[in-house]
């Protein structure tokens, strides 16, 4: 099973969308620092996940939802649902 996330940080009030097979391994790596490009972002919270059976729907999700914004994203999903 492959996930597409968008993580939020308080610190930096920013989103960051990946996509993974191991959700719970990806999140400490992030909050670990191991993500050099958002280490200052540290600590990021999961406030979306989207489950997928192949890793091709994962990552088309997660290149769609960084198109339109995280943000605006979550708003549309948020309105709609």
């Amino acid at each position: 099973m492959y996930s597409t996330y968008v993580l939020f940080s308080k610190k930096t009030l920013r989103y960051y969308t990946g996509s993974t097979d191991d959700i719970e391994n990806r999140l400490r790596e992030h909050n670990s620092g191991e993500t050099k490009s958002i280490r200052n972002g540290i600590p990021w919270k999961v406030i979306h996940i989207e489950r997928f059976k192949t890793r091709v729907e994962s990552v088309r999700k997660e290149k769609q939802i960084k198109a339109r914004g995280a943000k605006r994203y979550l708003e549309s999903i948020n309105q709609s649902g």
